[in-house]
């Protein structure tokens, strides 16, 4: 029964995370195409407060993860969880990208394109999808 707690809340992380992954590089976007001061700055403020939920979705997906790891550990086993933490891993990646780049944007020294940005935009999409169907399916 406690696994599923920790299930749930590690879903409620996820969620959370994602919410971060997927909204941080849309703001890039338009902070790269933005030109008036004031708007830059908004979008800078907009990316900082952003930027800590995102901390803390990846922090709380990762513990409950990690927690749910600990108490069911015959899933460690299992060849798609593997797979699975491999993708977890670019995601870790991902989000430390991110953090970079709200640094570059916040000191106005991020060299990016807004179509680079747009392209960079996709890439949790695709990491979403993979650790689903792994997660759901367990395929192997």
């Amino acid at each position: 029964m406690m696994a599923l707690w920790l299930k749930a809340f590690h879903i409620i992380g996820v969620v959370t995370w994602f919410a971060g992954l997927f909204y941080l590089p849309r703001l890039f976007v338009y902070h790269a195409e933005a030109t008036e001061p004031a708007v830059r700055e908004r979008l800078q403020t907009m990316e900082r407060r952003l930027l800590v939920m995102t901390h803390i979705g990846g922090a709380l997906a990762l513990a409950f993860g990690i927690a749910t790891l600990a108490a069911e550990p015959f899933y460690l086993k299992a060849g798609w969880l593997h797979v699975k933490l491999a993708l977890v891993l670019l995601l870790v990646l991902y989000h430390g990208l991110l953090v970079k780049l709200v640094r570059d944007f916040a000191h106005d020294r991020c060299g990016w394109s807004s179509r680079a940005l747009r392209g960079f935009n996709e890439i949790p999409s695709v990491l979403l999808l993979a650790i689903v169907i792994l997660a759901v399916v367990k395929p192997f």
